[in-house]
Order: C-alpha cells, then structure tokens, then sequence
C-alpha cells in the first residue's frame, strides 16, 4: 500500500478488523471463525459485513459486528459497496485504534483497504487472504483484474489458502508480491466424530451420503447427483444436500431426471453442520475448481472419508489419505471410489481414521490461528 509507517509497540492482545462476505463460503466461514477464536483468545475484535455472518451466533458478544449500509442512490445502477466500505473501515479505525485488518476474499475488500488506508494518511494496516474464485474466477475477469492486482500488492502481506493458489495468483496476475501459505482451519473439538450421536434415522444398512456448498455452478451439484445415482444402484443409501445457491432448483431437478429425488434430501443451510457431517459415511464433492475445500476439511475432521474432483489444491488437503480424488468430469471414476468406501468396511475404518487424523495434525484451528496471529505481529514490528 502507501509507504509503510514507523513499527509499533507489539500489543500482548491486539485490536483486529475482520473482512468478509457473511455467506456460508469458505471465506466467510473461516473469516468468521477465526474473528471469534481471536475473541475468545482474549483479542478485541471487530468484524465488517453488509450482513451478519452466518456463523457469528447472536449470542457472542465477544465480537463486536459493524454494519457496513450501502445507501440505494437512484443515480447508481448497482450501490458502491467498495466505496461504503472503506469509509467503514476508517471509521472503525478512527474509533477503536485498530492495529491490524483482515480482509478475506481479495474483491473488492483489498480494494476497499488500500482507499482507507489512503485515507487514514497510511495508518491503516491490511492482511490480504486470496481464497480462490476471488483469484481463478472473478479476478481473471478482465474488469477486475488489474484494480486486484493492484490492491494486492499494496497490502501488507498476502496469504492464500493453498500452494496452488498461491500459484495461480502469481501466474494469473504476474505479481512478483511473497504470498504465505496458510491454509483453512477446523475447529476439531467442534468437528469430531460421533460427537452428537445419530442424526439421521435409517435402516442398519442405509449409508449417509453428504455434500456441503454454495450451490454455485462451479460447485458442479448435479455431478454429485449423478455420481450418486450410479452407485446408489449397488448399495443402499440416501444423499444429503446442505446448503443453498442459484444451482438448487436445477440439482433437484437433475435428481428427478436421475430417479432418485426419493433417496435426495436438501436440507438448506444448516446450523448444525457438524452434526450432519458427524453421522455421514462419506462425503462427496464434484468441484470444477476448488482452492481448498474447507467443507471437506470439516468432514474429515468428523472421520468422514471424501470422494473429490482432483482440481486445484483439494490433493493438498486429502493428503492422499483422507479419500479418493477422481478426474474432473469422470462420474463413473467417482461413482467407483465412492462405492469402494462404502461397501469395504476395513478400507472404511482406516480411511476414517486416516482423515481424523490429517485435519487433527494439519489443520486444528489452534495451529493456524497462531500463525495468522505471528503474521499480525509481524506487520507491527515492521517485519
């Protein structure tokens, strides 16, 4: 951004701005959830939406939510929300002295920081966490590119949620700005196997099929219905939607199409993730692109062995032993491997196992905060 400013005292607890969508998306959800793990780390936080989260419970009042209106001025075709935000932003800054900002998904929160910053004379600092489509899709629009790249390189510091983020950043926009690795995070006390007993009711033989997104149409939902279709032809079992998007009304129909709008339950967005996921056996995901998959990452953490399109930093996540990745597109590849982990009970343990075992060791939210939290004292101490 603008020229850095002189390093300050490193604070014992810090004063941080959090950025987000308020959408179930990866980005909001981990914003979210790591403004509330800084709260609860004794850390004052405030986070800036157009809307409440949709993970920031009313009841916590640890974090302190800041309303970002944007007014509807006849003029404006669509309102300026980039524009309503940095103003927010500054006055947060104003008023509460932050010392660090945190804005998720680069479009058009960068943006929106490097104005405040501007306007603040400098003062205002800003970490950047690039998530995926901000980058691989919307980013590489041509109307937003260069304003991205730009907004980019003036933020203090860059992170993305994986390496081949990090990489498609770098070859997308051609910026030579150091971009850290740090991944998504669960909280896998909350994310545990069994941990709420049976969700579902089902016949002893029945297995729980589930997928979580946005239904957006790079989610590809309708693929994971018709990879369901064709092996739920060889063992008995149901498949549960969560979530909702513009792709809702067309995955239902394709399962209509399929014949199996019978053994297809959508749930909506649901509060209770954990639970759903905790009584699942496997969890599927059909993705044309996906930077990390941080609904897969909560299943894991729950024991539940994946089935995944193997596309953008997924293998990252599975680590080749949390589940299967099949080629994008490939239904009958996915269908195969979702059929072995259900009908091979050994293979089933261990790969559950395997996949507790992988978000505990590399992705516990206590570990990657902390390190979202050295970054932070970084900036501070002008390093």
């Amino acid at each position: 951004m603008a020229a850095p400013t002189a390093p300050r005292p490193e604070p014992s607890s810090l004063k941080l701005g959090i950025v987000c969508y308020p959408t179930i998306g990866g980005s909001g959800v981990v914003a979210t959830e790591m403004a509330m793990y800084a709260a609860a780390q004794g850390h004052e936080v405030h986070l800036l939406s157009y809307d409440r989260p949709a993970r920031l419970a009313a009841r916590d009042n640890a974090v302190r939510y800041h309303n970002v209106q944007v007014s509807a001025y006849p003029l404006f075709r669509y309102p300026p929300y980039d524009l309503a935000l940095a103003t927010r932003m500054l006055e947060v800054q104003e008023n509460h002295g932050i010392d660090v900002f945190h804005v998720h998904y680069a479009i058009p929160h960068a943006v929106s920081a490097f104005l405040a910053r501007s306007m603040s004379n400098g003062q205002l600092r800003c970490v950047t966490t690039l998530h995926g489509t901000d980058i691989t899709v919307v980013g590489a629009d041509p109307a937003y590119g260069r304003p991205t790249r730009f907004a980019i390189a003036q933020s203090d510091a860059v992170t993305a949620v994986s390496e081949f983020l990090a990489c498609e950043t770098k070859k997308i926009f051609g910026v030579d700005t150091p971009i850290e690795v740090i991944p998504n995070f669960v909280d896998t006390a909350r994310y545990a196997p069994g941990r709420a007993g049976r969700y579902y009711e089902r016949d002893s033989d029945e297995r729980i099929v589930v997928h979580v997104s946005n239904f957006r149409p790079v989610k590809r939902v309708a693929d994971v219905v018709r990879a369901f279709a064709i092996f739920q032809r060889h063992v008995p079992a149901r498949l549960i939607l969560v979530g909702d998007g513009p792709d809702r009304e067309h995955v239902m129909a394709i399962a209509a199409d399929t014949g199996v709008q019978d053994r297809v339950q959508h749930l909506g967005p649901s509060e209770a993730t954990e639970r759903v996921l905790a009584d699942a056996d496997l969890f599927l995901l059909a993705s044309e692109t996906e930077s990390f998959g941080l609904s897969m990452l909560e299943a894991m953490s729950c024991g539940v062995p994946c089935v995944s399109t193997a596309v953008g930093g997924v293998q990252e996540v599975l680590g080749g032993v949390a589940g299967s990745a099949t080629p994008f597109g490939d239904l009958d590849a996915m269908a195969e491997a979702a059929l072995d982990l259900l009908t091979d009970e050994a293979l089933h343990r261990r790969v559950s196992a395997a996949a507790r075992a992988r978000a505990v060791e590399c992705f516990a939210q206590d570990r990657v905060a902390e390190r979202y939290f050295e970054l932070y004292r970084r900036i501070l101490a002008g390093g």
